[in-house]
């Protein structure tokens, strides 16, 4: 399973980069809003993250409500390098808006996905990554990884990872991501503080610990 990172945090993917397993990126208008971005300043930053990633697939989210708008904004965010990625809400006009996208060679991450239905019907419109959500499951006590596992099963039934790979989002703890990659979720898109846990365990710290307390005995420090 891959690691991408779900920010528009440039730090963070700085440090997440040097971690060596970060392959990819996922953005949206609300991590855009939490730098402190502006609005003419959009494009130049996810022009600043691609630059950063290059070679790695960047999800720029269009904002626009309508087809047409969707379309335009697609292909303007598309034109800004070649591994930005068109991110597009599950909707009629995100569907149609993909179609066309798709049909242009432009790839696609279509988000808020829910359902197993609405998970196949972007793959039908041509979508190249489909987005789950689990963690907003969570919040209102429904099963979310019980809903990923059907959608990861369906669009594998149907489709292979050339033509949709499956990002499990809204990831918010370790257990969440080990969940994602047991059941074959092709990637995994984490928040920084999440994917700083992935990495941690306590007998992990117990152990280093360890180590240092016996290696200062060594040198007669203690």
């Amino acid at each position: 399973m891959k690691f991408f990172i779900d920010t528009a945090n440039l730090e963070e993917i700085k440090t997440a980069k040097s971690w060596g397993c970060l392959a990819g990126v996922t953005t949206n208008p609300s991590l855009y809003a939490k730098t402190g971005g502006k609005l003419a300043d959009f494009e130049g930053h996810m022009l600043r993250i691609a630059e950063l990633c290059e070679g790695l697939p960047v999800s720029a989210e269009s904002t626009a409500t309508t087809t047409e708008g969707m379309i335009e904004e697609g292909r303007r965010l598309a034109a800004l390098a070649p591994n930005i990625v068109v991110k597009l809400p599950i909707c009629a006009e995100g569907l149609a808006a993909t179609h066309q996208l798709a049909q242009e060679g432009i790839k696609v991450n279509m988000t808020l996905i829910f359902s197993v239905t609405q998970a196949l019907m972007a793959c039908s419109a041509g979508a190249r990554y489909v987005s789950p959500f689990v963690g907003r499951f969570d919040d209102i006590a429904e099963d979310g990884v019980g809903q990923l596992a059907d959608i990861i099963q369906a669009v594998k039934n149907y489709y292979g990872p050339d033509h949709t790979e499956v990002i499990a989002a809204s990831l918010r703890t370790p257990r969440h991501v080990a969940q994602a990659a047991l059941l074959g979720s092709d990637i995994a898109t984490v928040p920084f503080a999440a994917l700083e846990k992935c990495m941690r365990h306590p007998l992990t710290d117990r152990g280093l610990a360890a180590f240092e307390a016996d290696w200062k005995k060594v040198q007669g420090l203690a």
